[in-house]
């Protein structure tokens, strides 16, 4: 520290206890120092294949390990022997067609588990887009070997029919055969057409969202943009949207998946996954410096000669290291680039126009736990898009009341908020307009107004035990409100502002869910690949021998891509997609 300290954690490898994890014996290039700037999932993604690799690794986390994946507790919420209650800021959720995030996972080890921490996620067998004004819910099973299906009664299955008939009735058919014909002009469509054409294409206009009915907006435009991936349909690429659909289509066919559909973890978070990866890393010789803040980067002959870090008194250092990995979320690594960096490599000026929004999640406890789904439910008549899954039932095994807050809260619901700029139903304002209190309120209220509304009383106001909201949220209510957590959204053209890995500055590389990988969306997926790429590129720059991490793509289909081969040739000679009938 203070221009003399080289970041590394050799001296902490000939303390390991007997039995810890062991880094890799050494290789051409290892040794070196790497100061990884972020400890989110990118970040502690980099700093696990690095110090299998052999390379001397210091971690610079400002807040807390996990990011915006991490569990966290709810302050005063503990009673006697109690843990405190866990709040988040939103649900996990680990779909079977993410590759490179489980093989991670898998070497994370955890006790009575034969693959780590990977063997902590379990499928919810079940789903349900929730309707409002009286209109049953579509509740549907998730098709997987191995799955039970929930038990229904009679009238359990009585909703379930009337609600997916009730929606296919609404949906004129004309509509649901231009739908579908649309997703196969997409499915079929080569990758140059899609990373130009459909790039540049809004999924509202894609799907002709304007000239069909309410229900095809909701359900078909909004209800897979706003509420699944944060974006607005009348913004999104439809490159993106429609490759995250193509991708869910061939997970729930069976098709090159890592596992089911839905997959969600048996614990919170961090007791499944964050902590048990922290040990992990520190027994590897990973060190971390909690609590430091990167301020700026610091550049001298066309390479980063440190980078300028806050400590926990506030005090600013500069950290010499070998080779330097940016996993910082983009709104926050882009304000410590400098004007010699951006000359360097125009593509990290480009990274400037990337867009974000807020999607942030609340959790209510509940003193008596509801008769719900037994999965994710999608609100998608509700204004805020709400998304939410009641959690404690999913972890089997666990006495919830027993374990967290008072001993009277049975239950968490985690709710997700994607949309916080249009009036809600209780106060007539924007979420971001809301006092926090406001914000629960306005939340509950809608919850209600989508699951109580057919004779059924799921949620009762008397059950609610508290809430807690993420306080990466701060002034609501106020003219300037804040959100240390927003999460990268994909509106057109976005694609191609999307920096990769390796930057041209030799010694300095970027990871994290904004940087340039096969899946597009803000997800723990893409984070996990963009790390595996930066440290690729950092081997190499390293002339280390190691093996490469493997970046695994999203599956690929070989009869599609017979198709999208034929539409290249229709593409170059500038014709449209066989299947487009505009």
């Amino acid at each position: 520290m203070a221009g003399a300290a080289a970041v590394g954690g050799a001296a902490a490898l000939g303390a390991l206890p007997a039995g810890a994890a062991q880094a890799a014996p050494p290789r051409a290039g290892a040794g070196q120092s790497v100061a990884v700037l972020g400890g989110g999932v990118a970040g502690l993604t980099a700093a696990h294949e690095l110090a299998e690799r052999g390379f001397q690794v210091t971690v610079y986390e400002r807040r807390a390990l996990g990011g915006k994946a991490r569990s966290m507790d709810v302050p005063g919420s503990a009673k006697g022997n109690r843990r405190p209650l866990p709040g988040e800021h939103g649900f996990r959720f680990i779909p079977g067609i993410y590759h490179n995030l489980p093989d991670t996972m898998r070497r994370i080890p955890f006790p009575g588990n034969a693959n780590g921490v990977w063997d902590n996620l379990i499928a919810p067998p079940e789903m349900m887009f929730a309707r409002s004004g009286g209109r049953e819910e579509m509740r549907m099973p998730i098709p997987w070997p191995g799955h039970r299906p929930p038990d229904l009664d009679l009238d359990d299955i009585r909703r379930m029919l009337t609600g997916l008939l009730d929606t296919a009735f609404h949906l004129p058919l004309h509509e649901v055969a231009y739908f579908v014909n649309r997703a196969l002009v997409f499915l079929t469509s080569c990758d140059e057409r899609r990373d130009s054409t459909w790039e540049r294409t809004p999924w509202w206009e894609f799907v002709r969202a304007a000239r069909m009915s309410k229900d095809y907006q909701r359900i078909l435009a909004i209800g897979v943009t706003r509420n699944i991936v944060a974006t607005k349909a009348e913004e999104a690429s439809t490159r993106t949207v429609g490759t995250l659909g193509e991708a869910f289509v061939f997970n729930a066919l069976g098709q090159g998946a890592d596992g089911p559909p839905d997959r969600i973890l048996n614990a919170p978070t961090n007791e499944a996954w964050i902590d048990p990866w922290e040990a992990h890393l520190r027994a590897l010789g990973v060190d971390f410096k909690m609590g430091w803040t990167v301020r700026e980067m610091k550049t001298a002959g066309g390479r980063i000669s440190a980078t300028v870090v806050e400590d926990p008194a506030g005090a600013r250092q500069s950290v010499v290291a070998d080779h330097y990995v940016s996993a910082l979320p983009v709104e926050h690594a882009r304000r410590t680039w400098n004007a010699d960096m951006r000359a360097l490599d125009p593509q990290l000026g480009r990274a400037d126009k990337l867009e974000t929004d807020w999607m942030t999640g609340i959790q209510f406890y509940l003193t008596e736990r509801p008769r719900m789904v037994e999965g994710h439910v999608n609100l998608i008549d509700s204004p805020w898009s709400l998304t939410g899954i009641a959690q404690a039932g999913h972890w089997k095994g666990r006495d919830f009341a027993a374990v967290y807050g008072d001993g009277t809260a049975v239950e968490c619901l985690s709710v997700d908020i994607s949309e916080w700029d249009k009036p809600g139903i209780l106060y007539g304002k924007t979420a971001k307009q809301c006092t926090r209190e406001e914000v629960a309120r306005e939340v509950w209220a809608q919850l209600k107004a989508s699951l109580n509304d057919t004779g059924r009383t799921v949620l009762k106001d008397g059950t609610l035990h508290s809430w807690f909201l993420d306080p990466g949220v701060d002034g609501l209510g106020t003219p300037h409100p804040t959100n240390e957590d927003e999460l990268l959204v994909h509106p057109c053209g976005t694609l191609h502002n999307r920096p990769s890995a390796a930057t041209a500055v030799p010694n300095f590389y970027l990871a994290g869910d904004y940087v340039a990988v096969d899946i597009d969306l803000a997800t723990m997926e893409g984070a996990n690949a963009s790390a595996r790429a930066a440290v690729n590129a950092l081997l190499d720059r390293a002339g280390s021998d190691a093996p490469r991490c493997t970046v695994k793509g999203l599956h690929k289909v070989p009869a599609i891509e017979t198709l999208k081969r034929h539409d290249r040739t229709r593409w170059r000679l500038g014709l449209r997609n066989a299947l487009d009938v505009g």
